[in-house]
């Protein structure tokens, strides 16, 4: 293998174990040959269902993403331009080892296995394109979500600066701008200061995926890079467009940037925006916290976004430590009744005099009296639409203390989610956004496709779609992050009276979920080893 050099005369000696296996596997592609083989202690294979398995010794095993050579033979490789870059001659060992995988849990035991990898991400010797003959595109799709500006504009100037790239066009209106609507010369000038901004410069929309129509115009328009920025149903779409492009044999690669404001995605360590999210969540509890203090029996009660994940108000909760009770969809609650919402409302305002209630937008949604009426109504992306849980039960809470004669309250509902969807990402968030574009820029240049850049214990990875659509990320509230903000708030499990009975009669270990108690605290928690 020929060692590229850099400006300075440093060499990135490379290692050919990895290279073998992927060429064997390309090869028993080609031939349909079945039966795996082993070269070296690793083996290459293909399932049933197109996911790219390699396994090694020790219960090694990575999911691979796809690649060019997997389904076009033959395809010249040309040198990596970032070998003559002055701004990177400085670097040691700047080109990624073909071996080079990142494991999925940090965590491991003497005799365990090897466990799960994904393929490192970053710049590879050789790349399977020129920069005169890339023609890439950019697509945001679905809600809006702080740092989609900034992943635009680095994957732009990535392409211009890394790779000399300058052909790039941004889709108007998401999946349907493919089709209906003008497209938008992006070059560094035009995305110079967008990063300072929220929303994003391309528009958005739900729905409108066509996949035949969408391949079609990227066809007709001679594109061969598809960058596209959106959640698990917008990543659910570029793996469909993936898959037809696979199947016209087209020489173009698609590459996901995972995009939720929830963190609702699954092995990556978290989602551009969360940060930011999470940060502008505090604003609104500051504001909550200063109404209720100033009241007598005030409550401020904050909602918060989390369809099907409360990460925002928990980690929002856990940042503040002015929040008496945090709501989440994983965590079900009730109201009336011994360890209810209204019972702990009413002793938290006996004893402190005020309180603050951070609620996710998809908690309670059991509870509310229509619930059964809006189940069947989706949104464009197929999102189960909700109710405002906030408005809902601040409404009963006022109701609950009306007929308590003796209890006036002073209660303030603050929705500050749309404000948080459209500010501009913070300083963590620009950082991360910008190492998401450009790790995505660096494997379509090496001729991968069909995966999702992603960070995995804190490194990047090339993510095979699959992984990243089928299922969500959830709060595990058996899991010591939801018990250490139950230490920090103190409030009931609000596990219902036959649960709670029940768990008594089993007697089960402390190091459950939570003691059986309606009113845990921090002693108890240290105690039982989940803080």
């Amino acid at each position: 293998m020929i060692a590229a050099t850099g400006a300075t005369g440093c060499r990135n000696e490379g290692r050919n174990e990895g290279r073998f296996s992927a060429l064997w596997y390309r090869v028993s592609s080609l031939f349909g040959r079945k039966k795996p083989a082993k070269i070296g202690s690793y083996v290459s294979r293909m399932d049933s269902s197109s996911k790219k398995i390699v396994t090694g010794d020790a219960g090694y095993v990575l999911e691979d993403v796809p690649h060019f050579s997997d389904y076009i033979p033959d395809l010249p490789t040309y040198s990596n331009p970032l070998q003559d870059h002055p701004a990177y001659s400085v670097v040691k060992q700047y080109f990624v080892h073909d071996d080079d995988t990142v494991t999925q849990k940090a965590i491991a035991h003497k005799n365990g296995p090897r466990g799960l990898h994904f393929r490192r991400a970053g710049p590879r010797q050789k790349v399977y394109f020129e920069p005169d003959e890339v023609h890439a595109c950019i697509v945001t799709c679905g809600g809006l979500c702080p740092g989609l500006n900034t992943v635009i504009r680095e994957i732009v100037c990535g392409l211009y600066h890394m790779y000399g790239v300058k052909k790039v066009l941004g889709i108007d209106g998401g999946y349907k701008g493919f089709y209906s609507r003008n497209t938008v010369p992006l070059t560094p000038k035009v995305v110079n200061d967008i990063h300072k901004r929220g929303g994003t410069i391309l528009g958005t929309t739900r729905g409108g995926h066509d996949t035949s129509k969408i391949v079609d115009s990227i066809q007709d328009r001679g594109i061969n890079q598809v960058y596209i920025i959106g959640g698990d149903g917008t990543q659910k779409g570029a793996s469909f467009i993936f898959e037809e492009i696979k199947r016209r044999g087209l020489k173009v690669a698609v590459a996901g940037i995972p995009k939720t404001i929830d963190n609702d995605i699954p092995v990556i360590d978290r989602s551009f925006g969360f940060d930011t999210a999470v940060e502008e969540a505090q604003r609104a509890i500051n504001a909550a916290h200063v109404e209720a203090e100033s009241g007598e029996n005030g409550i401020g009660l904050v909602k918060v976004m989390g369809r099907y994940s409360g990460f925002i108000a928990m980690y929002a909760t856990l940042a503040s430590r002015d929040v008496d009770c945090c709501l989440i969809p994983e965590s079900p609650f009730y109201l009336e009744g011994p360890c209810g919402l209204f019972e702990y409302i009413e002793r938290r305002l006996k004893e402190n005099g005020h309180m603050v209630i951070v609620i996710a937008e998809g908690a309670g949604q059991e509870l509310l009296s229509e619930s059964m009426q809006s189940a069947d109504k989706k949104d464009a992306s197929g999102n189960k639409l909700l109710r405002d849980v906030g408005l809902w039960l601040s409404q009963k809470i006022k109701e609950h203390f009306a007929k308590k004669a003796k209890m006036i309250i002073n209660l303030k509902h603050i929705d500050p989610t749309y404000m948080i969807r459209a500010v501009p990402s913070n300083a963590s968030d620009n950082v991360y956004c910008t190492l998401l574009a450009q790790s995505a820029v660096h494997g379509a240049m090496a001729g991968y496709t069909g995966f999702t850049s992603g960070l995995v214990n804190g490194r990047h990875s090339y993510i095979p779609f699959y992984r990243i659509t089928e299922k969500q990320n959830n709060v595990v509230i058996t899991d010591r992050m939801w018990a250490r903000l139950l230490s920090s708030t103190n409030q009931p499990s609000f596990m219902s009276a036959k649960d709670v009975i029940e768990d008594k009669r089993e007697d089960e270990a402390p190091t459950r979920h939570f003691d059986n108690q309606c009113n845990l605290d921090k002693s108890n928690l240290v105690n039982n080893e989940i803080c």
